[in-house]
């Protein structure tokens, strides 16, 4: 059957006129879609039984479910999602005082391997399609209404996979979230981040996104860099700064930097250094990360002592670097630690 969510609304029209059927039908099939995220084509219900019966025998909306969902001490909420053919994902709602953030997964698995990841244990099974990131998005939103009574303001693509490694269709989500026919959110509220792809950064600039764009730097030599994240070794701290500054050029839009803290690894004053000569070639800001333990990972948390020495270091050298203490470290919900792991429900 084909996914009725991958025609666009001209299309919707013209099957629409093919039936017979009144003009604004087409409208109305692309809003419940759309606007109200229905998981399928029988809660659309200002439509005629039999119009929705003729839906039915063509097509699908391969829409996604919430399959288990965890809440942390902290409020953030993790939520396993499966998709139309089984595959799970992981999603997550992270409420503070100031934001209402969604973090949303791009591929099944990933191939990327990062030695500090969780996912980057699994294998990639595949890419996710954009009106299933869509799904993610609009899915979290509606918890945070639930819960919170809060709308999401912000998006982060930090979840399982490498968005870059799945362009057209993060792509595609964004188009959807931004636009008024979807959740009319605001681009500058959306952040893509990746593990550093240089050609597909040069790409972003190319397409002019309008989107935030951060990097998963965690070293700031090549040979610490090419020992926790593999896609180094194609891809290096020279040719990412350089399609860094091409992106800066095109977007003029500035670039974060992540930067998780190991212990006796990347949390030296000489590993400062290098982070501030990075910072300085290119227009930036720098998330400095706590590390979140992983089964499966050698590395720790440096001491509150470093972090701090680290900070004010950086502070000192004029980069503007804030620390982001993580959130639902308890469910296996922070930065790294999405694997499809079990915990109690809420």
């Amino acid at each position: 059957m084909k996914n009725l969510r991958h025609l666009s609304i001209a299309e919707i029209a013209a099957l629409i006129a093919q039936w017979g059927e009144k003009p604004f039908r087409a409208k109305q099939i692309y809003e419940w879609i759309w606007k109200h995220g229905v998981a399928s084509i029988d809660e659309m219900l200002n439509l005629s039984k039999d119009l929705r019966e003729k839906l039915k025998q063509e097509f699908t909306l391969n829409a996604v479910r919430i399959h288990h969902t965890q809440l942390s001490e902290d409020s953030t909420i993790k939520n396993r999602f499966v998709l139309h053919d089984g595959h799970f994902v992981e999603g997550v709602l992270i409420p503070t005082s100031t934001r209402m953030t969604a973090c949303v997964s791009s591929q099944v698995g990933c191939s990327l391997t990062c030695k500090f990841c969780a996912t980057g244990y699994m294998d990639r099974k595949r890419n996710i399609e954009y009106d299933e990131i869509y799904d993610q998005v609009f899915l979290l939103n509606q918890q945070a209404l639930q819960h919170y009574g809060k709308k999401l303001s912000n998006i982060v693509y930090m979840g399982m996979g490498e968005p870059l490694l799945n362009y057209q269709h993060v792509l595609q989500s964004i188009d959807k979230i931004v636009s008024p026919d979807g959740l009319g959110m605001s681009p500058s509220r959306i952040t893509v981040s990746t593990a550093g792809i240089s050609k597909m950064i040069k790409k972003l600039a190319d397409d002019a996104v309008k989107f935030n764009l951060a990097l998963s730097l965690h070293a700031a030599n090549d040979k610490k860099r090419n020992e926790i994240m593999p896609i180094n070794e194609t891809n290096n701290l020279e040719v990412l700064e350089e399609a860094l500054q091409y992106y800066f050029q095109k977007t003029k839009n500035a670039v974060t930097f992540e930067y998780i803290l190991f212990a006796h690894f990347n949390d030296n004053i000489e590993d400062a250094d290098e982070l501030i000569k990075i910072c300085r070639k290119i227009p930036s800001k720098v998330n400095i990360i706590e590390y979140n333990p992983i089964e499966l990972a050698k590395f720790a948390k440096p001491t509150e002592e470093k972090v701090t020495a680290f900070m004010e270091y950086l502070e000192r050298n004029r980069v503007n670097a804030r620390l982001r203490r993580s959130r639902g470290k308890d469910i296996d919900a922070a930065c790294g630690q999405l694997a499809n792991i079990n915990h109690p429900t809420i």
